[in-house]
């Protein structure tokens, strides 16, 4: 299987599958003498384990992780750093059912064309557990970005059609409720429907939001390495993300050039202008916009506003509920799926999302240190 490394510079592979004996990752590329340990990581891992509340799968893991390699000292050596969680939960015999049939909403039936097999342990390598690996290494990269002014704020902006009013946003709330909305209203609205989703065996989706501050103005390649474009492909590679779109997104198709552009102001006490972070360029001079309808993003390169995207996830597809579907042999079946499964994703994907988006953007910030031939020379000099 290929495709289990993500990277050009800050590289990440991923490793390990949902009942094996255990994940993990290996970050290559990150600088020397970043002050790091198992601590570090374990706060963000704990904000993607599992049994947290009733809206999350009930199966516990303590998801405790270990640092391997690459780290002497309490701090990094700029050589591969290596983690491992243990699995210590896993009960395989729950699946053993579903190794003759293809669940509907699952990649089994993918797996078993692809391959020729699969495992079928919790789904194995398309199991959400393999993001155990991209928190851990985006718990590195979020630490990196903070020391260098970039900041995340990622929460929850919808369960099904249930909003967060953006009149009541408080940021402070998002850790005050299980399904981390800025909204208390509308958090609690949420678990009114998720309660329901599961008397009825079933389940539900929903949105979640990042928004970056801090970024320097033109960070991104304007071809194929688009600051977009690599965040498009970080977050689409989450399991059960079906939609991605930055700034007005889909809304755009409705609006006008005239309504969609971001006018450009001169901005005598910026925020996040491109002055104030850094280092776009020397004839800069607080220029920032009025609007911020890009996303934060033009030409593929950070503008110096806020980057703002949005992840949407489909419902969990392993319900109670009667399903239709096939078996190995092509017989149409009606199946129920037991077990311990989670009644909506997005709660804990909050912080994969912010992971993933955290892991592109260092990578892209690295690979910028190469953009300007006067600071490579500067650098060095």
């Amino acid at each position: 299987m290929s495709g289990s490394t993500l990277g050009n510079i800050f590289k990440i592979t991923t490793w390990g599958e949902s009942h094996g004996k255990g994940l993990g990752v290996v970050v290559d590329g990150c600088p020397a003498g970043l002050e790091l340990c198992e601590a570090d990581i374990q706060k963000f891992l704990n904000r993607r384990k599992p049994g947290q509340s009733k809206f999350t799968t009930p199966r516990k893991e303590d998801d405790s992780v270990e640092i391997l390699s690459g780290v002497f000292e309490g701090r990094t050596t700029g050589t591969p750093i290596s983690m491992l969680v243990w699995n210590t939960n896993q009960k395989s015999k729950d699946y053993s059912e579903i190794a003759s049939y293809y669940r509907p909403g699952h990649a089994d039936f993918g797996f078993d064309e692809k391959y020729g097999f699969r495992d079928y342990r919790g789904g194995g390598r398309s199991s959400g557990r393999e993001t155990i690996g991209r928190v851990a290494a985006g718990a590195i990269a979020v630490k990196i970005l903070n020391q260098m002014g970039i900041d995340f704020l990622t929460y929850t902006k919808s369960v099904g059609s249930i909003a967060v009013d953006m009149d009541k946003f408080d940021a402070e709330e998002i850790s005050n409720n299980s399904l981390y909305m800025p909204d208390a209203d509308a958090a609690a609205r949420a678990a009114e429907y998720l309660n329901k989703c599961i008397e009825n065996q079933n389940s539900a989706g929903g949105i979640c939001e990042c928004l970056v501050t801090g970024l320097p103005v033109g960070l991104g390649e304007p071809v194929f390495d688009k600051l977009d474009a690599n965040l498009g492909k970080a977050i689409m590679s989450i399991g059960a993300v079906k939609g991605f779109e930055i700034g007005d997104g889909f809304a755009v198709a409705e609006s006008t050039g005239l309504d969609n552009n971001d006018a450009f102001i001169t901005d005598k006490n910026p925020i996040n202008s491109c002055a104030e972070s850094n280092k776009a360029g020397d004839n800069c001079k607080n220029i920032s916009k009025k609007t911020n309808h890009s996303g934060g993003v033009l030409g593929g390169m950070s503008d110096g506003s806020p980057l703002v995207f949005r992840a949407a996830f489909k419902p969990t597809p392993s319900i109670a509920s009667t399903q239709h579907t096939v078996n190995r042999s092509g017989e149409e079946i009606e199946i129920s799926i037991h077990g311990r499964h989670d009644p909506i994703i997005v709660p804990r994907a909050v912080v994969v999302v912010e992971s993933m988006a955290a892991i592109t953007i260092l990578d892209l910030l690295l690979s910028n240190m190469t953009a300007r031939l006067d600071r490579i020379i500067d650098f060095y000099r």
